[in-house]
C-alpha cells in the first residue's frame, strides 16, 4: 500500500517539476535578453506568465543567487552564482572533443576535408582535421597556423568580431598577397567581411592557395563572440562557385549546433523557448 502511494505522488511531481523547470529557464533568458534590470511585470509580460508564478519562481532563484535584486529598484539581473557555475562548464569544456562529434558529421554529408580552427594572435590555428575517403586531398595538419585574412575559417571568425580587433590583426600581420585574389586592402576585406556576416558563411576563392577552396561559418560561445570556426575545404575543382552554397548550408548547420552547446541563442531562440514555458 505505501509502494503505491509513492508511485502515485511521484507521478503527479513530474510534470509539474518540469513544467517549472521551463519556465525557471523562460524567466533567466528574458533576464539574458535584456541589458536593463528587469521588473516583475515586464518579466511577465516577456514570458507570458501570471505575475504572481514569476514572483514565486523568481525568489526561488533569488534564494540561490541565480537571481538578483537590486536592493533600491526591486528590479531583477542574472546573479554571479551562473558566472561560478558558467566557470566550471567553461573549464570542463573542450571545443575540439565537442567539435569533434560536428566535424565527422560534417565530413560524412561533405565528403570533403573538414578543419576545426580557432584564432590565436591574429592568427588561424588548426585545431582539428578530418578527411573523407577520397584519393585527391587537401596537405593541412593539426597545429598549423594560416593567415586570418585569406583563409575561409580566418574570414569566418572576424567578420562577427569588433572592429577593432579586425583593425588590431590588420596592423599586427598585414595583408600579404598569396595569389591574384588575395584581398591586400583593409577596405576590400571590411568589405568582404561584410559580405560574410550577410551571408552568414565566409569564402576562401583561391585567396590562400591557387586552386583550393574553402567554406566556413562561425562557432560563438553564449555571448555571440567567435570562439572558432568548422570549413570545408577541397580543391577548386569539386567545390564549384556552383556548389558553394550547398556546402555552406551543411558548414553553417554544423556550427549553428555547436555553438548552442556553448549557450549561443539567438533572439528567435530565446522567444522560442519562452512560448514553450506557457
Amino acid at each position: 500500500m505505501v509502494e503505491t502511494k509513492k508511485k502515485s505522488v511521484s507521478k503527479r511531481d513530474d510534470p509539474y517539476r518540469v513544467q517549472v523547470l521551463d519556465r525557471s529557464l523562460a524567466i533567466l533568458n528574458a533576464l539574458a535578453s535584456k541589458h536593463d534590470d528587469l521588473s516583475l511585470a515586464d518579466i511577465a509580460a516577456m514570458v507570458h506568465l501570471h505575475k504572481s508564478t514569476v514572483h514565486r519562481i523568481v525568489m526561488t532563484l533569488e534564494r540561490e543567487r541565480i537571481v538578483e535584486k537590486h536592493p533600491e529598484t526591486g528590479h531583477y539581473r542574472l546573479g554571479l552564482r551562473l558566472f561560478e557555475l558558467g566557470s566550471i562548464a567553461v573549464a570542463r569544456f573542450d571545443i575540439r572533443d565537442r567539435g569533434r562529434i560536428h566535424l565527422e558529421k560534417l565530413v560524412y554529408d561533405t565528403e570533403e576535408t573538414g578543419h576545426l580552427c580557432v584564432m590565436d594572435q591574429g592568427e588561424v590555428l588548426y585545431l582539428d582535421k578530418l578527411e573523407p575517403a577520397r584519393s585527391v586531398r587537401l596537405s593541412s595538419s593539426i597545429g598549423r597556423r594560416n593567415p586570418a585574412h585569406c583563409t575561409g575559417v580566418g574570414k569566418a571568425i572576424m567578420a562577427w568580431m569588433p572592429e577593432r580587433e579586425v583593425d588590431a590583426i590588420i596592423r599586427k600581420h598585414g595583408l600579404p598577397r598569396f595569389t591574384p585574389k588575395t584581398l591586400v586592402t583593409p577596405a576590400e576585406l571590411k568589405s568582404d567581411l561584410k559580405i560574410c556576416r550577410q551571408r552568414g558563411y565566409a569564402i576562401d576563392d583561391e585567396e590562400h592557395e591557387e586552386g583550393v577552396r574553402c567554406v566556413a561559418a562561425p562557432v560563438m560561445d553564449h555571448f555571440g563572440y567567435p570562439i572558432a570556426a568548422l570549413s570545408v575545404s577541397a580543391p577548386s575543382f569539386r567545390i564549384t562557385l556552383a556548389k558553394v552554397p550547398m556546402l555552406a548550408e551543411f558548414v553553417c548547420k554544423a556550427s549553428a549546433t555547436l555553438s548552442r552547446e556553448f549557450g549561443y541563442a539567438p533572439r528567435e531562440m530565446s522567444l522560442g523557448l519562452a512560448k514553450a514555458a506557457r
